[in-house]
Protein backbone atom coordinates (compact mmCIF):
# COMPACT_ATOMS: atom_id res chain seq x y z
CA UNK A 1 0.00 0.00 0.00
CA UNK A 2 1.28 3.48 -0.86
CA UNK A 3 -0.03 6.22 1.38
CA UNK A 4 1.00 9.84 1.34
CA UNK A 5 -0.22 11.98 4.20
CA UNK A 6 0.43 15.61 5.00
CA UNK A 7 3.36 16.01 7.39
CA UNK A 8 5.48 18.80 8.86
CA UNK A 9 8.53 17.80 6.84
CA UNK A 10 11.94 19.41 6.65
CA UNK A 11 10.93 20.68 3.23
CA UNK A 12 8.22 22.79 4.83
CA UNK A 13 10.68 24.17 7.38
CA UNK A 14 13.15 25.19 4.68
CA UNK A 15 10.51 27.00 2.70
CA UNK A 16 8.18 28.66 5.21
CA UNK A 17 6.55 30.86 2.58
CA UNK A 18 5.39 27.87 0.58
CA UNK A 19 2.32 26.39 2.19
CA UNK A 20 1.92 22.76 1.26
CA UNK A 21 -1.47 21.26 0.50
CA UNK A 22 -2.11 17.69 -0.52
CA UNK A 23 -4.50 17.26 -3.42
CA UNK A 24 -5.58 13.87 -2.04
CA UNK A 25 -4.40 11.16 0.34
CA UNK A 26 -5.22 7.70 -0.96
CA UNK A 27 -4.15 4.12 -1.09
CA UNK A 28 -2.92 2.73 -4.39
CA UNK A 29 -5.94 2.72 -6.73
CA UNK A 30 -6.97 0.02 -9.15
CA UNK A 31 -3.95 -0.60 -11.33
CA UNK A 32 -3.82 1.77 -14.33
CA UNK A 33 -3.05 -0.10 -17.52
CA UNK A 34 -0.47 2.53 -18.52
CA UNK A 35 1.84 1.54 -15.67
CA UNK A 36 4.44 -1.10 -16.48
CA UNK A 37 6.39 -1.63 -13.27
CA UNK A 38 5.84 -5.33 -12.57
CA UNK A 39 5.97 -8.20 -15.07
CA UNK A 40 4.76 -11.43 -13.48
CA UNK A 41 5.40 -14.77 -15.20
CA UNK A 42 2.47 -17.20 -15.01
CA UNK A 43 2.89 -20.80 -16.26
CA UNK A 44 0.39 -21.59 -19.01
CA UNK A 45 0.50 -25.22 -17.87
CA UNK A 46 -1.56 -24.57 -14.72
CA UNK A 47 -5.30 -23.85 -14.72
CA UNK A 48 -5.08 -22.76 -11.09
CA UNK A 49 -2.32 -20.24 -11.74
CA UNK A 50 -4.04 -18.89 -14.83
CA UNK A 51 -7.17 -18.20 -12.81
CA UNK A 52 -5.28 -16.63 -9.90
CA UNK A 53 -3.30 -14.36 -12.24
CA UNK A 54 -6.30 -12.15 -12.94
CA UNK A 55 -6.22 -10.73 -9.42
CA UNK A 56 -2.45 -10.80 -8.86
CA UNK A 57 -2.02 -7.02 -9.09
CA UNK A 58 0.85 -7.12 -11.58
CA UNK A 59 0.95 -4.30 -14.11
CA UNK A 60 1.83 -6.80 -16.84
CA UNK A 61 0.87 -10.48 -16.70
CA UNK A 62 3.17 -12.70 -18.79
CA UNK A 63 1.56 -16.02 -19.63
CA UNK A 64 4.51 -18.29 -20.23
CA UNK A 65 4.73 -20.97 -22.92
CA UNK A 66 8.51 -21.27 -22.70
CA UNK A 67 10.65 -22.14 -19.66
CA UNK A 68 7.85 -22.93 -17.21
CA UNK A 69 6.42 -25.59 -19.53
CA UNK A 70 8.03 -28.99 -20.04
CA UNK A 71 9.85 -29.24 -23.42
CA UNK A 72 7.90 -32.38 -24.35
CA UNK A 73 5.81 -31.81 -27.49
CA UNK A 74 2.57 -32.92 -25.85
CA UNK A 75 3.12 -30.62 -22.87
CA UNK A 76 3.84 -27.62 -25.08
CA UNK A 77 0.72 -28.31 -27.13
CA UNK A 78 -1.41 -28.77 -24.02
CA UNK A 79 -0.18 -25.51 -22.48
CA UNK A 80 -0.84 -23.60 -25.70
CA UNK A 81 -4.35 -25.02 -26.00
CA UNK A 82 -5.05 -24.30 -22.33
CA UNK A 83 -3.87 -20.71 -22.65
CA UNK A 84 -5.85 -20.05 -25.82
CA UNK A 85 -9.04 -21.33 -24.20
CA UNK A 86 -8.36 -19.27 -21.08
CA UNK A 87 -7.82 -16.09 -23.12
CA UNK A 88 -11.05 -16.68 -25.02
CA UNK A 89 -13.17 -17.68 -22.02
CA UNK A 90 -11.90 -14.86 -19.79
CA UNK A 91 -11.84 -12.14 -22.42
CA UNK A 92 -14.24 -9.90 -20.50
CA UNK A 93 -12.07 -10.09 -17.36
CA UNK A 94 -8.76 -9.68 -19.16
CA UNK A 95 -9.59 -6.83 -21.53
CA UNK A 96 -8.69 -4.14 -18.97
CA UNK A 97 -5.39 -5.83 -18.04
CA UNK A 98 -2.02 -5.73 -19.77
CA UNK A 99 -1.70 -9.30 -21.00
CA UNK A 100 1.57 -10.51 -22.49
CA UNK A 101 2.61 -13.95 -23.69
CA UNK A 102 6.13 -15.36 -23.74
CA UNK A 103 6.29 -17.68 -26.72
CA UNK A 104 8.94 -20.30 -27.43
CA UNK A 105 11.96 -19.02 -29.30
CA UNK A 106 12.20 -18.95 -33.08
CA UNK A 107 14.53 -21.96 -33.31
CA UNK A 108 12.04 -24.34 -31.69
CA UNK A 109 9.34 -26.40 -33.43
CA UNK A 110 6.77 -24.74 -31.16
CA UNK A 111 7.27 -21.14 -32.26
CA UNK A 112 4.99 -20.98 -35.29
CA UNK A 113 2.05 -22.60 -33.56
CA UNK A 114 2.53 -20.30 -30.58
CA UNK A 115 2.34 -17.27 -32.86
CA UNK A 116 -0.55 -18.50 -35.01
CA UNK A 117 -2.76 -19.28 -32.02
CA UNK A 118 -1.85 -16.38 -29.76
CA UNK A 119 -1.29 -13.11 -31.63
CA UNK A 120 -4.81 -12.93 -33.05
CA UNK A 121 -6.26 -12.92 -29.52
CA UNK A 122 -7.63 -9.44 -28.80
CA UNK A 123 -6.59 -9.61 -25.13
CA UNK A 124 -2.88 -10.10 -25.93
CA UNK A 125 -1.17 -6.72 -25.94
CA UNK A 126 2.50 -7.78 -25.86
CA UNK A 127 4.78 -10.59 -26.98
CA UNK A 128 7.84 -11.50 -24.92
CA UNK A 129 10.45 -12.96 -27.26
CA UNK A 130 13.19 -15.15 -25.75
CA UNK A 131 16.65 -15.61 -27.23
CA UNK A 132 16.67 -12.61 -29.53
CA UNK A 133 20.28 -12.16 -30.63
CA UNK A 134 19.93 -9.61 -33.45
CA UNK A 135 17.42 -7.51 -35.35
CA UNK A 136 17.25 -10.29 -37.93
CA UNK A 137 15.58 -12.47 -35.31
CA UNK A 138 12.97 -9.75 -34.85
CA UNK A 139 12.41 -9.69 -38.61
CA UNK A 140 11.71 -13.42 -38.51
CA UNK A 141 9.22 -12.98 -35.68
CA UNK A 142 7.52 -10.09 -37.44
CA UNK A 143 7.16 -12.07 -40.67
CA UNK A 144 5.38 -14.82 -38.77
CA UNK A 145 3.21 -12.38 -36.83
CA UNK A 146 2.10 -10.64 -40.02
CA UNK A 147 0.78 -13.90 -41.43
CA UNK A 148 -1.41 -14.46 -38.38
CA UNK A 149 -2.62 -10.86 -38.14
CA UNK A 150 -3.16 -10.05 -41.81
CA UNK A 151 -6.94 -10.20 -41.44
CA UNK A 152 -7.05 -8.76 -37.91
CA UNK A 153 -7.21 -5.11 -38.93
CA UNK A 154 -9.31 -4.14 -35.91
CA UNK A 155 -6.58 -5.13 -33.45
CA UNK A 156 -4.28 -2.52 -31.86
CA UNK A 157 -0.53 -2.61 -32.54
CA UNK A 158 1.14 -5.63 -30.95
CA UNK A 159 3.94 -4.68 -28.57
CA UNK A 160 7.14 -6.66 -28.99
CA UNK A 161 9.62 -7.06 -26.12
CA UNK A 162 12.85 -8.95 -26.92
CA UNK A 163 14.62 -10.78 -24.11
CA UNK A 164 18.31 -9.88 -23.94
CA UNK A 165 20.08 -13.01 -22.78
CA UNK A 166 23.33 -13.48 -24.71
CA UNK A 167 26.64 -11.80 -25.51
CA UNK A 168 25.49 -11.48 -29.13
CA UNK A 169 22.38 -9.63 -28.04
CA UNK A 170 24.41 -7.12 -26.04
CA UNK A 171 26.80 -6.72 -28.98
CA UNK A 172 23.80 -5.95 -31.22
CA UNK A 173 21.78 -4.05 -28.62
CA UNK A 174 21.65 -0.81 -30.62
CA UNK A 175 20.19 -2.35 -33.77
CA UNK A 176 17.79 -4.45 -31.71
CA UNK A 177 16.44 -1.38 -29.93
CA UNK A 178 16.21 0.59 -33.19
CA UNK A 179 14.28 -2.18 -34.98
CA UNK A 180 11.03 -1.44 -36.82
CA UNK A 181 8.82 -3.96 -38.55
CA UNK A 182 8.57 -3.73 -42.33
CA UNK A 183 4.97 -4.91 -41.96
CA UNK A 184 3.94 -1.95 -39.79
CA UNK A 185 2.99 -1.90 -36.09
CA UNK A 186 -0.43 -3.56 -36.45
CA UNK A 187 0.54 -6.42 -38.74
CA UNK A 188 4.15 -6.88 -37.67
CA UNK A 189 4.43 -5.49 -34.16
CA UNK A 190 6.14 -2.50 -32.58
CA UNK A 191 9.11 -2.75 -30.23
CA UNK A 192 8.19 -1.30 -26.83
CA UNK A 193 10.82 -2.53 -24.38
CA UNK A 194 14.01 -4.45 -23.68
CA UNK A 195 13.97 -7.20 -21.05
CA UNK A 196 17.08 -8.54 -19.31
CA UNK A 197 17.27 -12.30 -18.70
CA UNK A 198 20.20 -12.38 -16.29
CA UNK A 199 20.44 -16.12 -15.67
CA UNK A 200 20.52 -16.96 -19.38
CA UNK A 201 23.02 -14.17 -19.98
CA UNK A 202 25.35 -15.45 -17.27
CA UNK A 203 25.09 -18.98 -18.63
CA UNK A 204 26.01 -17.71 -22.08
CA UNK A 205 28.92 -15.52 -20.98
CA UNK A 206 30.30 -17.48 -18.03
CA UNK A 207 29.71 -14.56 -15.67
CA UNK A 208 29.49 -15.64 -12.03
CA UNK A 209 26.61 -14.07 -10.12
CA UNK A 210 27.32 -12.38 -6.79
CA UNK A 211 25.11 -10.67 -4.23
CA UNK A 212 26.58 -7.28 -5.16
CA UNK A 213 25.37 -7.52 -8.81
CA UNK A 214 28.53 -5.62 -9.72
CA UNK A 215 29.40 -8.11 -12.46
CA UNK A 216 26.17 -7.17 -14.29
CA UNK A 217 26.43 -3.39 -13.94
CA UNK A 218 27.84 -2.79 -17.42
CA UNK A 219 25.30 -5.05 -19.12
CA UNK A 220 22.31 -3.65 -17.27
CA UNK A 221 23.45 -0.10 -18.00
CA UNK A 222 23.82 -0.92 -21.69
CA UNK A 223 20.25 -2.21 -21.80
CA UNK A 224 18.89 0.92 -20.11
CA UNK A 225 20.81 3.24 -22.43
CA UNK A 226 19.70 1.38 -25.56
CA UNK A 227 16.09 1.31 -24.40
CA UNK A 228 15.95 4.98 -23.45
CA UNK A 229 17.66 6.03 -26.69
CA UNK A 230 14.60 4.84 -28.60
CA UNK A 231 11.88 5.57 -26.05
CA UNK A 232 11.37 2.00 -24.83
CA UNK A 233 10.74 0.46 -21.43
CA UNK A 234 13.77 -1.06 -19.67
CA UNK A 235 12.79 -4.18 -17.71
CA UNK A 236 15.20 -5.46 -15.10
CA UNK A 237 16.11 -9.05 -14.21
CA UNK A 238 14.23 -11.50 -12.02
CA UNK A 239 15.11 -11.71 -8.33
CA UNK A 240 15.43 -15.49 -8.11
CA UNK A 241 15.34 -15.48 -4.28
CA UNK A 242 11.59 -15.02 -4.41
CA UNK A 243 11.09 -15.59 -0.66
CA UNK A 244 13.66 -12.94 0.27
CA UNK A 245 11.73 -9.68 -0.04
CA UNK A 246 14.59 -7.67 1.46
CA UNK A 247 16.91 -8.71 -1.37
CA UNK A 248 14.11 -7.95 -3.82
CA UNK A 249 13.72 -4.48 -2.35
CA UNK A 250 17.45 -3.85 -2.73
CA UNK A 251 17.40 -5.06 -6.33
CA UNK A 252 14.41 -2.86 -7.11
CA UNK A 253 16.08 0.24 -5.66
CA UNK A 254 19.27 -0.58 -7.54
CA UNK A 255 17.37 -1.11 -10.78
CA UNK A 256 15.40 2.11 -10.49
CA UNK A 257 18.58 4.06 -9.77
CA UNK A 258 20.12 2.62 -12.94
CA UNK A 259 17.11 3.80 -14.96
CA UNK A 260 15.05 0.64 -15.30
CA UNK A 261 11.32 1.31 -15.50
CA UNK A 262 10.15 -2.07 -14.20
CA UNK A 263 11.16 -5.53 -13.07
CA UNK A 264 10.21 -9.14 -13.77
CA UNK A 265 8.63 -11.30 -11.06
CA UNK A 266 8.32 -15.06 -10.70
CA UNK A 267 6.03 -15.12 -7.67
CA UNK A 268 2.95 -13.03 -6.76
CA UNK A 269 4.55 -12.08 -3.44
CA UNK A 270 7.11 -10.00 -5.36
CA UNK A 271 4.56 -7.80 -7.10
CA UNK A 272 3.77 -5.35 -4.29
CA UNK A 273 7.44 -4.65 -3.58
CA UNK A 274 8.14 -3.99 -7.26
CA UNK A 275 5.08 -1.79 -7.71
CA UNK A 276 5.83 0.31 -4.63
CA UNK A 277 9.50 0.78 -5.52
CA UNK A 278 9.24 1.72 -9.19
CA UNK A 279 7.37 4.93 -8.37
CA UNK A 280 8.69 8.18 -6.90
CA UNK A 281 9.04 8.45 -3.14
CA UNK A 282 7.18 11.13 -1.20
CA UNK A 283 10.41 13.12 -0.82
CA UNK A 284 11.08 12.90 -4.56
CA UNK A 285 7.55 14.10 -5.31
CA UNK A 286 7.86 16.98 -2.83
CA UNK A 287 11.17 18.13 -4.27
CA UNK A 288 9.97 17.80 -7.86
CA UNK A 289 6.93 19.96 -7.09
CA UNK A 290 9.13 22.58 -5.44
CA UNK A 291 11.52 22.56 -8.40
CA UNK A 292 8.69 23.14 -10.86
CA UNK A 293 7.28 25.92 -8.71
CA UNK A 294 10.69 27.60 -8.29
CA UNK A 295 11.39 27.48 -12.01
CA UNK A 296 7.97 28.85 -12.85
CA UNK A 297 8.66 31.81 -10.58
CA UNK A 298 12.11 32.22 -12.18
CA UNK A 299 10.63 32.18 -15.68
CA UNK A 300 7.99 34.69 -14.62
CA UNK A 301 10.91 36.92 -13.57
CA UNK A 302 12.67 36.24 -16.90
CA UNK A 303 15.36 34.09 -15.29
CA UNK A 304 16.67 30.83 -16.76
CA UNK A 305 18.00 29.30 -13.54
CA UNK A 306 17.36 29.59 -9.83
CA UNK A 307 18.80 28.28 -6.57
CA UNK A 308 16.87 25.88 -4.35
CA UNK A 309 18.24 24.57 -1.05
CA UNK A 310 21.75 25.48 -2.14
CA UNK A 311 21.45 23.71 -5.51
CA UNK A 312 21.27 25.42 -8.88
CA UNK A 313 18.11 24.44 -10.74
CA UNK A 314 18.07 24.63 -14.52
CA UNK A 315 16.40 23.03 -17.56
CA UNK A 316 17.65 19.42 -17.14
CA UNK A 317 16.40 19.30 -13.56
CA UNK A 318 13.04 20.64 -14.72
CA UNK A 319 12.78 17.77 -17.18
CA UNK A 320 13.53 15.22 -14.47
CA UNK A 321 11.11 16.86 -12.04
CA UNK A 322 8.31 16.80 -14.61
CA UNK A 323 8.92 13.10 -15.24
CA UNK A 324 8.63 12.41 -11.52
CA UNK A 325 5.33 14.30 -11.26
CA UNK A 326 3.95 12.62 -14.38
CA UNK A 327 4.78 9.14 -13.06
CA UNK A 328 3.35 9.96 -9.64
CA UNK A 329 0.11 11.13 -11.22
CA UNK A 330 -0.12 8.01 -13.37
CA UNK A 331 0.38 5.87 -10.26
CA UNK A 332 -2.37 7.74 -8.43
CA UNK A 333 -0.03 9.19 -5.80
CA UNK A 334 -0.70 12.45 -3.98
CA UNK A 335 0.83 15.55 -5.54
CA UNK A 336 1.38 18.59 -3.30
CA UNK A 337 0.31 22.01 -4.53
CA UNK A 338 2.53 24.81 -3.28
CA UNK A 339 1.25 28.34 -2.76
Amino acid sequence: MIYLAQTSSSICRKAPKAKQHWTRSISTPARPTSLTRSYLYVPASSDRMLEKSISCGSDVIIYDLEDSVSPAMEDKQAARTRLKKFLEDQQHRLKSLHVAVRVNDITTPFFRDDISQIVSQSTVKSLILPKIHSHYDLDSVSDEVSVSRKLALDLPPLRVIPSIESARAIWNIGSISAWKSTHGPISGGVLSGLLFAAEDYCADTGIIRTASRRELLFTRSQIVIAAKAFGHEAIDMVCVNYRDLQTLQEECLDGRQLGFTGKQAIHPSQVDVINSTFVPTRDEINRAARILQAMQKAHDSQKGAVGLDGTMIDAPMIKQAQKIIDLAQTAGLSIPTLT
